[in-house]
């Protein structure tokens, strides 16, 4: 049985068409359109559909956090729309369509995996040790060559990691690629010393008043506890994803228990919140 909700207005498909990627596609191409289309849609660009298209991953993590499988598949189209959305403005360039985006991680996919769609010496040798390394670096040398043949060569192992994920994911991918180089504490008890200097120097700087300064020494020991993190083959944004989702269960334990008593957080006091604080810890909330 279909769960698809009903259209509430008139349009020009039918329902076995709005299943059609391509359909999401003529009504990207409409809404684009430079004489009828929506005004708010021509005027966007990469730059400005970028924010959304960060905002729109994080949804649908958060709707597989929650196991909401209904919301899940309401953000995955949110999140299909922004690939839309930027392989038409790529269209509109004549830079590339979305076939060719298609096509490409087709010819990944395939090419990461001839242990199963390659022929039958692939297929029986399955997957040995150091497999993926080898395939993936022989892409990044022939993306590499493709780059210098643009005159775009490659000047640091650095280079390669997008400069606009999110800042943990980003100093976790920045520390694995100075480690592949030998650029790296050998031990975790090394990167906890590194944190208690930090520590100290954050102290230094808040004894100065000096934002910029503080604004420094947080961020060193920040880049630090990602580093710990990935010493234990730990997710750091994972974690702190987790850690917020506990300071909201925590937080909404304390407003549910004031408000049986009438009462906001604006009519308590801090000791009265961490006590009921510490009762949802000892809850297990």
């Amino acid at each position: 049985m279909s769960t698809d909700s009903p259209i509430p207005f008139d349009h020009p498909y039918h329902d076995d068409d709005l299943r059609d990627v391509e359909t999401l596609r003529k009504i990207m191409v409409a809404l684009r359109d430079p004489e009828t289309g929506c005004p708010w849609d021509i005027e966007q660009t990469f730059q400005t559909i970028a924010p959304y298209t960060i905002e729109e991953a994080y949804e649908v993590a958060d709707a597989i956090e929650n196991n909401d499988l209904g919301n899940l598949r309401e953000e995955l189209g949110d999140l299909l729309l922004q690939v839309i959305y930027h392989t038409r403005m790529a269209e509109e360039q004549n830079a590339f369509a979305f076939g060719d985006v298609v096509s490409g991680i087709c010819h990944k996919m395939l090419r990461r995996h001839p242990h199963v769609f390659g022929d039958d010496a692939a297929r029986s040798a399955g997957v040995a040790k150091g497999f993926w390394e080898k395939i993936k670096a022989a892409e990044k040398a022939e993306t590499q060559t493709s780059k210098e043949d643009r005159g775009a060569g490659k000047q640091s192992a650095l280079d390669d990691i997008p400069s606009n994920l999110p800042a943990l994911v980003r100093a976790t991918k920045l520390q694995n690629k100075a480690a592949r180089v030998g650029f790296d504490w050998p031990h975790w008890n090394e990167v906890l010393a590194k944190g208690a200097e930090e520590l100290d120097e954050i102290r230094e700087a808040l004894e100065t008043g000096d934002k910029e300064k503080i604004a420094e020494e947080i961020g060193d020991l920040l880049f630090v506890f990602a580093n710990l993190a990935r010493h234990h083959d730990i997710d750091a944004e994972d974690a702190l994803r987790r850690a917020n989702a506990k300071f909201t269960r925590r937080f909404h334990h304390i407003e549910a228990r004031l408000a049986s008593s009438g009462r906001t957080p604006l009519g308590s006091d801090l000791e009265e919140m961490d006590g009921l604080w510490n009762e949802a810890k000892k809850e297990g909330l």
